[in-house]
């Protein structure tokens, strides 16, 4: 598998910048440094992707997706994007890579 390359997220590798990732809404597009790092780098993607039935959040850079997220009755945008740029900074700085979409229990052979 090859690896991604270096981050260039506004935090060092090691622990996440809870100011620039957190998971409180947040009221302005400067405050999703993480998600405008990845749009720069790569792309993310908001809707319903067939064959889902859901709303959907999903980040990737390259062939790396880096978070996907399945959006919460009840739940905002501005919260999705919130939890969005929050596991794309764990991605980034502690390579914890968050699906919520593909079943943790699916076996292949």
């Amino acid at each position: 598998m090859e690896r991604r390359g270096k981050s260039e997220a506004p935090d060092t590798r090691g622990s996440v910048n809870e100011e620039a990732a957190s998971n409180h809404p947040t009221s302005s597009l400067s405050e999703l440094a993480y998600i405008e790092d990845t749009i720069g780098r790569g792309a993310i993607t908001i809707g319903v992707v067939p064959p889902l039935k859901e709303c959907v959040a999903i980040a990737h850079e390259g062939k790396h997706t880096l978070a996907m997220l399945k959006r919460q009755k009840g739940e905002s945008l501005t919260e999705l994007l919130s939890r969005l740029n929050l596991a794309i900074a764990r991605a980034h700085t502690e390579d914890i890579f968050t699906d919520e979409i593909n079943p943790a229990n699916t076996k292949r052979p």
